[in-house]
């Protein structure tokens, strides 16, 4: 039976707002309560989140060359992506609701382990829906499947609202995180049992260099061996730089908002805010014009997250957090799309393990953020001055990313099918 293409869409957002929304980015707004429940310090969370980005980075490594791995030491025929991905959706559930035990020492375990089930999942949906809806000449719903992570990150911003407006603990937080996650997959598992030629099989190649997107040409370039792999390094070490650029908002966004604005009504509302800005750009993503070459769109995507990155040490105001959340949700999914799909143009007839480097390189990227961040929070006078200094190094990396892929527009012209 044939899944219909906005049923695969919206079955790769919902597995996305699983593993990262809820997966991921859950931890962001109950930290919070977890903190209110002296469960956890600062340091402790920096560690925590570098635990579950550390993980996210092993994942991707694990997906770039589990396929050679598998084919080598077990013999057997290749794994269905789907399956990949069904199990990085059920532990994904087991290690959320896992977090709502009285086990402290545990939860870097935990949070490691869902960083793993987080990029299996993020990799094999990305591939897998993207050659589904290119079979069906839908590529132009891969945008929607992207809003998955802002819908899961708007979601639990709200439901976290709400818990502390209702005197909830952190464990309770993570059970209810855990059942959502629990219900999502649910939804999408039929879908996800629907086997396709398309991608991670034999003729994978074939299927994936006729199938058409709005933002690749039909037919695939051929592209000197040199230029694409120099190509290829500079664009993974540009996507790396992202990585360290959002993170240290996206982990700690309602905490620094607790300590720059205390008592404003509207501190948990930054986190869901950043989350549908989220949904909205990638949506927006979907609607580039055809000419626009996507390396020029990338720039411009990281000029626009420096800005709401830095915009709450400019303007520590509510007025100021809101806008720097909205800037630095729009690109956020955007980045991600546009940067597939240029891993795509240069590598047409496997693009899978390039996927997973970007992915890996975005990884370290995320790993090096919160780290950084405790470091310079028991150097400086007080916590707020620590954040501001963190947040200024994130904006700058995103700078170096936007001269980055400039550089790569200029030394690399886009060859003319």
């Amino acid at each position: 039976m044939t899944v219909r293409p906005l049923a695969v869409a919206v079955a790769g957002a919902l597995a996305l707002a699983t593993a990262m929304g809820i997966g991921r980015f859950a931890f962001t707004p109950l930290l919070p309560m977890m903190l209110s429940d002296g469960v956890v310090d600062l340091a402790g969370a920096s560690w925590l989140a570098t635990a579950n980005y550390f993980g996210y980075f092993v994942g991707a490594m694990l997906c770039t060359v589990q396929p050679r791995l598998w084919a080598h030491f077990s013999g057997l025929p290749a794994i269905a992506p789907t399956t990949w991905l069904r199990a990085g959706l059920v532990a994904t559930c087991a290690l959320t609701l896992g977090m709502a035990l009285d086990a402290p020492t545990l939860w870097p375990f935990l949070r490691f382990a869902a960083g793993v089930a987080s990029a299996f999942v993020f990799i094999f949906t990305s591939g897998w829906c993207l050659a589904r809806l290119g079979e069906q000449q839908s590529s132009h719903l891969g945008g929607i499947m992207y809003t998955g992570p802002g819908a899961g990150i708007a979601l639990s911003g709200v439901l976290a609202s709400a818990m502390v407006g209702w005197h909830w603990h952190a464990s309770q937080g993570w059970l209810l995180m855990g059942a959502m996650a629990c219900a999502f997959t649910a939804w999408v598992w039929r879908v996800f049992g629907q086997r396709s030629t398309a991608y991670g099989l034999p003729q994978s190649a074939g299927i994936l260099s006729a199938a058409p997107h709005p933002l690749v040409p039909a037919v695939p370039v051929v592209l000197p061996v040199g230029v694409s792999r120099w190509h290829m390094a500079w664009l993974a070490l540009a996507y790396g730089l992202d990585g360290l650029g959002y993170i240290i908002t996206a982990t700690f966004l309602p905490v620094i908002a607790r300590q720059v604005v205390p008592g404003s009504p509207w501190l948990d509302l930054f986190w869901p805010l950043f989350g549908l800005a989220v949904v909205a750009g990638a949506l927006l993503s979907t609607r580039v014009p055809l000419k626009v070459d996507l390396r020029l769109l990338l720039a411009a995507c990281y000029v626009m997250q420096a800005f709401g990155v830095i915009m709450t040490v400019w303007l520590p105001t509510p007025l100021g957090f809101a806008i720097g959340s909205l800037l630095l949700g729009l690109p956020f999914t955007a980045i991600t799309f546009f940067a597939m799909q240029e891993v795509r143009r240069l590598k047409p007839l496997n693009p899978a393990s390039s996927m997973g480097l970007l992915t890996a390189v975005y990884g370290l990227g995320q790993i090096a953020g919160p780290p950084l961040a405790a470091w310079l929070l028991s150097r400086s006078a007080t916590v707020a001055q620590g954040f501001n200094l963190a947040l200024e190094i994130a904006a700058s990396a995103l700078v170096i990313g936007a001269v980055m892929f400039m550089g790569m527009f200029r030394a690399y012209p886009r060859p003319v099918a």
